[in-house]
């Protein structure tokens, strides 16, 4: 089986019924899947990494779990993807909507699907805006050192940032 293909059912069965060689297998066979992948949702290659590691652990130690073989991809992709987010909050953010103990569960369920609207609409920008959007505005970190992580001049990392910004804009009025 080569690095490209998509592990196969018989794979994903025996990995499921505890066969250790082929769960180390799986595991190989679907890293650069998910590695590929985290790598278009996270913010930064370490996130892609923590993220995609994340994934494959879970995916070590529930196999066993799955119901159904053919569910596998949505299933790793579906926790690469909630990992990608989760790198992508900080502690900070949940006191920025004013929220307290005294803060009502609608209230708490509004905000929630709020925050999960604007992840949705940074998730679908292009590779280069979602990055520098995510390492300027969410992960707070300097113009230079956002253009310089990512191989940009000043003024491409700033257009990148302002079209990034005007298309989450555009996403969230709809």
């Amino acid at each position: 089986m080569s690095g490209t293909e998509w592990p196969s059912a018989q794979l994903v069965a025996a990995a499921r019924d505890g066969h250790v060689e082929s769960l180390t297998a799986l595991v190989a066979n679907t890293h650069p899947h998910v590695l590929r992948f985290a790598h278009t949702l996270c913010a930064s290659p370490q996130d892609a990494e923590d993220a995609a590691q994340e994934a494959l652990l879970i995916l070590f130690r529930k196999v066993g779990t799955l119901r159904s073989i053919a569910a596998l991809s949505s299933w790793i992709f579906r926790i690469v993807r909630n990992e990608c987010l989760r790198r992508m909050r900080r502690p900070e953010w949940d006191d920025l909507g004013g929220a307290s103990a005294a803060e009502s569960p609608e209230d708490e369920v509004i905000r929630h699907l709020e925050a999960e609207r604007v992840a949705r609409a940074i998730a679908a920008l292009p590779d280069m805006q979602r990055r520098v959007l995510i390492l300027r505005d969410v992960q707070g970190h300097p113009g230079s050192a956002v253009a310089d992580s990512l191989g940009l001049s000043l003024a491409a990392m700033k257009s990148q940032l302002h079209r990034a910004r005007a298309n989450v804009q555009a996403a969230l009025r709809h």
